[in-house]
Formats: C-alpha cells, structure tokens, sequence
C-alpha cells in the first residue's frame, strides 16, 4: 500500500453559475499550480504516479505543476456537480441559490444533507454513487507501487477525508470549506489502512507576498 498525496486544483472561475464556465482556472490558479511544483522540486517531493480527473482545472492544475510525470485520467476522480444540485435544490425545495461567500458557507451544509438523504431527484449522481466511486478509485491507487499524486477537487478530498476519519455529513461540509486551493492533503498506510497526516498544506503560498494567494473559491 502506498501513500497518497491529493491536490486541489487551482482557482478556477469563481464568479460561474454553471459547472461548464466554472471549469477553468484563473489566472491566479495557473500561478498557484506552478508555485506548488516549484515547491515540490526545491524539496525533492517525489512521486512516482500522477492522476487527475477528467475536468479541465484538474488536466491544467497538473500541467501547471510541471511534475514531469505522464498523468493518468479517471473520471472517478471528477468533483460532485454542486452548482447543478444547488439548482435543483432551489427548483425543487426552494432553498435560494447561493449568491455570495457568506450564503455559500450556510448553503453547502444544507445540501449535503439533502443529498445524502437522496432528497434531490434531479441530482447528476446520487451520493451513495459519489461515494462509492471515491473509495474504489482511492483503492485502487493505493495498491499501486510508488507514491502517487492525485489532482483533484475540495469536494472529493472531503469525502476522502470522511472515509477515512468516520466524518458525519456536516463535519464533512465543514471539511470542504475550509480546502484551499492547491493545498496538499496526504494519506499514509498505518497499520494495514490510510490514516491522513497532513491536511490543507500551503507552504508555496506562505510567504507573505504571496497571502494574496490563499483562496478557497
């Protein structure tokens, strides 16, 4: 079993309503991607093995990075649609869209809830399947040889982290809003199971000039 280093991907645009305009990283998030892969080159952060998601800010995230490995792609990785089920959440239960950061903190716990408790019939995925699929992809490259890398989303890596640790729904809500973006978040195999021992590292980002960087959206 080898240990598993997941990165969320860079800012992407945060200003979209939908997940297809959201799914491209700023300017800002290039520039997170490539500190991150200085970092990890100037302290020797070696891996053997690159995956990313299917969606665009993972593929660009990891180019940014420059990790000189070839990536492989697993759509398992992809990020749960929060802009669709916060849409069909309004159309079907009335609950306002979130519109700003503040209404978007109280709202994501909201509609985990509901969705776990399968009460959003038009949800793109259901959550059981959402994860399901988390725990068979994170299986699957951990019985692989080598440290892996894996660039993903905030949404994923929370589930991971409610795997993991026995997360309640709300807990884990509150988990992916605090991600940042191009942290780092690192299980390691304890006793025959990952036990996480890191979370949220941003070293490329803590050098005062660039504070600036430290975004969550």
């Amino acid at each position: 079993m080898s240990h598993i280093t997941f990165i969320r991907h860079g800012q992407a645009n945060s200003g979209a309503l939908d997940e297809a305009s959201y799914d491209r990283l700023s300017t800002l998030g290039h520039q997170q991607a490539a500190w991150l892969g200085a970092h990890m080159r100037r302290h020797n952060q070696q891996h053997a093995r690159l995956y990313t998601g299917t969606l665009k800010r993972h593929v660009e995230t990891a180019a940014s990075m420059e990790t000189g490995l070839t990536p492989v792609r697993d759509a398992r990785l992809n990020e749960l649609e929060y802009l669709t089920l916060a849409r069909a959440l309004e159309d079907e239960h009335g609950v306002p869209f979130p519109m700003d950061q503040a209404a978007f903190t109280a709202h994501l716990p909201r509609l985990f809830a509901a969705w776990q408790n399968d009460e959003i019939t038009a949800a793109p995925e259901r959550f059981s399947d959402f994860e399901a699929r988390v725990s068979s992809a994170v299986a699957d490259i951990a019985a692989g040889e080598g440290p892996a890398l894996v660039v993903t989303s905030g949404g994923l890596i929370s589930m991971v982290m409610r795997q993991v640790l026995g997360l309640d729904i709300a807990a884990m809500a509150h988990m992916a809003l605090a991600i940042y973006n191009t942290s780092q978040h690192r299980l390691f195999p304890i006793g025959g199971r990952l036990s996480p021992v890191m979370f949220n590292a941003i070293p490329h980002l803590e050098d005062p000039e660039r504070h600036h960087a430290q975004t969550h959206v």
